[in-house]
């Protein structure tokens, strides 16, 4: 059984990541997941988790962003009775709870500047103080870290240790968003009626030729949390139907409504669409300043199609 089926989709950005995920789960070297909210950053860290070496060891989760700071440390290191106020007993850490096994650090760029510079001492030595002991301890844990955010724009702003990202992203592994990858679409949605027809004991519902459109153009903010949701609510409120455009949420037709400002009107004398989609590759790059992934968002392409296409303008040294 391979763990990295819970990953739905062919589409090439996502299969070249469960390849270089699969090499990575081999090794016990610390791994940096980046990806946009609900693109499904805990999803592959728990594959990884599952197919490596340590997959009967514990693996131990903490949203660095859903504790008070004040709790940070805490909750990471432990502590030892009488350490602050409040403090009536010793108090096991995360990081020892997880001994042996990986302790996934969800939102990392979330994590005080304070707490970050004792995450770097246990990723150079192994060592894990509480607070308030007096002596570290030799710990066995893996770290897989995650975050939706760009840690060198919060380097620049003095927000995250450089040194401690260095630490961190030895194997940076980017999950696409759902909007780049819109052929996986209907396959998420098929995998997400049948799990939730399961659930709540319903017959799964199925979507119109009309709806796959819909669903295809749609910007997915939310990514594959969004139609996994969406997907929950088609099934209980309408279990065994078709669904057709006007069964979804306002939203999903709004968005089907183009803005006149947007809309590209063909010349009268037509023009070159070889020089036009290069000259578009390169404002993307330009506006980018040319991060590639950057680029394929804004031009509502994969990373790797963009790829393909940069080699075929010859612009691969952009």
């Amino acid at each position: 059984m391979s763990y990295f089926n819970s990953l739905i989709g062919k589409a090439p950005a996502l299969e070249s990541l469960i390849r270089s995920a699969q090499v990575v789960s081999a090794t016990d070297v610390t791994v940096l997941i980046k990806g946009e909210t609900g693109t499904g950053k805990e999803v592959l860290a728990n594959a990884i988790q599952q197919s490596s070496a340590r997959s009967s060891k514990p693996f131990i989760t903490i949203n660095c962003a859903a504790l008070p700071e004040s709790l940070v440390e805490s909750e990471i290191f432990g502590h030892k009775k009488g350490a602050f106020t409040g403090a009536v007993s010793d108090k096991q850490g995360l990081f020892e709870a997880a001994h042996g096994g990986t302790l996934f650090l969800d939102e990392i760029n979330s994590l005080p500047l304070t707490v970050q510079s004792k995450l770097l001492r246990f990723l150079e030595n192994g060592e894990c103080m509480p607070i308030g002991g007096s002596k570290p301890h030799k710990l066995d844990v893996r770290i897989i870290a995650a975050t939706n955010a760009d840690l060198s724009q919060l380097i620049n702003n003095g927000e995250f240790r450089s040194d401690l990202y260095f630490r961190l992203n030895v194997v940076p592994l980017e999950l696409p968003a759902l909007n780049q990858r819109r052929e996986d679409i209907e396959h998420l949605a098929q995998h997400f009626f049948k799990l939730f027809a399961d659930t709540h004991n319903l017959p799964a519902p199925s979507l119109s030729k009309a709806t796959e459109k819909v669903l295809r153009t749609y910007k997915w903010p939310g990514n594959v949390r969004e139609l996994r949701n969406l997907c929950e609510r088609l099934c209980i409120l309408l279990p065994g139907k078709i669904i057709e455009p006007e069964n979804l949420p306002r939203e999903f037709t709004i968005s089907q409504q183009p803005a006149a400002e947007n809309t590209f009107v063909l010349p009268e004398f037509g023009l070159q669409l070889e020089a036009l989609e290069a000259d578009m590759i390169l404002q993307a790059l330009n506006r980018t300043k040319g991060n590639r992934s950057k680029s394929a968002r804004l031009l509502g392409i994969s990373r790797d199609t963009l790829l393909y296409r940069m080699q075929k303008h010859g612009l691969a040294s952009h």
